[in-house]
């Protein structure tokens, strides 16, 4: 009984590497001075106040969308708004700690 529970309620990890290895988009949504503070390398800084604006570029990509920033809470808003334009999504969270989430994904 606990198997099945635990079952239902467990979230399925993402893994980033493979992500990252099919070309996936990494996207910041933090503004542009906190972005200059520190990103990820390889990254594109769309803050999410102008993130509806950049929906048809993002869709031409054609490639998945991680989008980070500073806690989770904003990519979080920004994945929820890409889902409803049909773009495939992932909220990486906070951006100082998406290394530590690829290496602990695993390509297979």
């Amino acid at each position: 009984m606990f198997q099945l529970i635990k079952k239902l309620f467990q979230r399925k990890q993402t893994n980033y590497a493979l992500l990252l290895q099919q070309g996936a988009v990494v996207v910041d949504v933090r503004s542009p001075d906190e972005y200059r503070s520190g990103h990820i390398k390889g990254s594109t800084n769309i803050p999410l106040n102008t993130l509806g604006q950049q929906i048809a570029s993002l869709k031409k990509k054609g490639k998945p969308i991680i989008t980070v920033c500073r806690s989770g809470a904003r990519s979080g808003m920004a994945k929820s708004m890409l889902l409803r334009e049909g773009i495939d999504c992932y909220n990486g969270g906070a951006w100082t700690s998406f290394q530590h989430k690829i290496a602990n994904s695993h390509v297979e």
